[in-house]
């Protein structure tokens, strides 16, 4: 889609003003553990909204002694044409400092899915390497990113899935609750399940029929949900299975009053993932296999949102060199070279990377700034 031509930090972590202009889509950041690699990562990745590839608090990421900060990009196309570009900032709220604030070109955004229309981002961190070891919840939020990317309104269905969800908890816990206004709020439950579920399918299927992961070096992978939701969605018509899940939802709303809890619901989806070719789960994998899973997904990805929407997001790619074997590190370098956006690479060692000379710029943090490498 883009890439970022300067990008503004006040206040922002270890950066108390930084204002850096990229010298090259693709960027290599090398440099010492707890130089800042990571955080300028982290503050792209947050003029998208969620919470960042770190899922931080808002109280985590102000500069020590800061209240307020505050990260701006200038985005433009590819090609360089000024008529793409755009300027993205996002920050704490002036007015109330536990709140985010969106803004494009100096214009506070009312919907901050807005800005899936000017930039969106993936990523991949050394945290995600346990991804297919761990419990489902980080599974599925990778899959939502992946979503929400290609349908910015995705989050929105999800927000609107678990506040119903918790208040239908809450009046549960009633002693006599109105079983008119539980219904309603099932229904509402549902309807959004429904369609959380339907986009979840619809990136699973893109994924596993994006025939050029084949050719990318990496392990194609096949994706599946586990989800009885999906189950029905594959046989029934949308609002039977609404109507369907509503039921279930009524049924079990004893069960739920005791576990404090729902049962049925999209946060129940699970998602599975295995080498397309050999079959072998990602879980019965090596380390380097699933990471080179990972990043095989994010590559398909990337091409998916180019045919779909015409953009590419932009790629965060952290110490993405661990655990990859030779053939896997030269893979990336390959496609990396060939992405159409804007890509940032961190390592601890800048001759790792040494195959991307010449067409990426190195940069080196310190002192809360970026030293260029020659």
């Amino acid at each position: 889609m883009a890439c970022i031509t300067r990008l503004t930090l006040t206040d922002f972590r270890n950066y108390s003003r930084l204002s850096w202009q990229p010298a090259q889509p693709v960027t290599v950041i090398t440099g010492p553990n707890g130089s800042g690699k990571t955080n300028l990562l982290e503050a792209v990745s947050l003029l998208v909204p969620g919470r960042g590839l770190r899922g931080a608090r808002m109280d985590e990421l102000p500069r020590h002694g800061a209240g307020l900060w505050g990260v701006a990009a200038q985005v433009e196309g590819m090609d360089g044409d000024e008529a793409l570009s755009v300027q993205l900032a996002t920050g704490a709220d002036p007015l109330r400092p536990e709140r985010r604030v969106f803004r494009v070109d100096g214009q506070v955004l009312r919907n901050r899915d807005g800005v899936g229309e000017y930039f969106s981002a993936v990523w991949i961190t050394p945290q995600m390497d346990r991804l297919f070891l761990e419990g489902a919840g980080g599974r599925r939020r990778f899959l939502d990113r992946l979503v929400q990317a290609l349908e910015p309104g995705h989050a929105r269905e999800l927000a609107a899935h678990d506040r119903a969800m918790a208040q239908r908890s809450r009046l549960l816990a009633q002693r006599n609750p109105d079983p008119a206004w539980l219904a309603a709020l099932e229904h509402t439950m549902a309807r959004h399940a429904v369609a959380t579920v339907a986009a979840r399918m619809d990136m699973v299927s893109r994924l596993n029929t994006d025939g050029q992961a084949l050719a990318d070096g990496f392990p194609a992978a096949r994706l599946e949900l586990d989800c009885d939701i999906a189950a029905h969605l594959a046989q029934q018509p949308a609002l039977a299975v609404e109507d369907w899940l509503a039921g279930q939802m009524a049924h079990a709303r004893g069960i739920d009053r005791q576990r404090g809890g729902s049962r049925f619901g999209a946060h129940r989806t699970g998602l599975a993932l295995a080498d397309r070719v050999s079959g072998r789960a990602a879980a019965q994998s090596s380390t380097g296999q699933q990471k080179a899973l990972l990043l095989g997904i994010v590559l398909s990805h990337a091409r998916i949102l180019a045919a779909c929407r015409g953009q590419v997001p932009m790629l965060l790619l952290d110490e993405p060199l661990v655990h990859l074997d030779e053939a896997r590190r030269q893979a990336l370098f390959r496609a990396v070279g060939r992405m159409n956006t804007g890509v940032f690479l961190t390592g601890t060692d800048a001759e790792q990377f040494a195959p991307l000379r010449g067409h990426a710029a190195f940069e080196t943090p310190g002192a809360g700034n970026l030293a260029h490498e020659t």
